[in-house]
């Protein structure tokens, strides 16, 4: 079943489609009205965003401190052609 000519890129629903930043900043109403609506979800969000910020700083740290050098690198060439 191939996707409509009109429906390769964003996400489209009876034929008002999304894409870039209009798509972005949906989404982050939709989460600014759930966070309002329903209390519980703050916690959530809450811990959640201190886990994945915590998770960054860490990556971010662990790639300041052991750079990636040309020797770790693979060929990018197939077969090694």
């Amino acid at each position: 079943m191939e996707p409509e000519s009109g429906s390769r890129s964003g996400f489209s629903l009876t034929g008002f489609s999304l894409r870039g930043s209009a798509g972005l900043i949906i989404a982050v109403a939709v989460v600014a009205i759930l966070l309002i609506a329903l209390p519980a979800y703050r916690w959530f969000f809450l811990i959640s965003l201190l886990i994945g910020l915590v998770i960054a700083g860490g990556l971010t740290l662990w790639h300041k401190l052991h750079p990636i050098e040309e020797p770790d690198v693979e060929s990018k060439r197939a077969l090694g052609l």
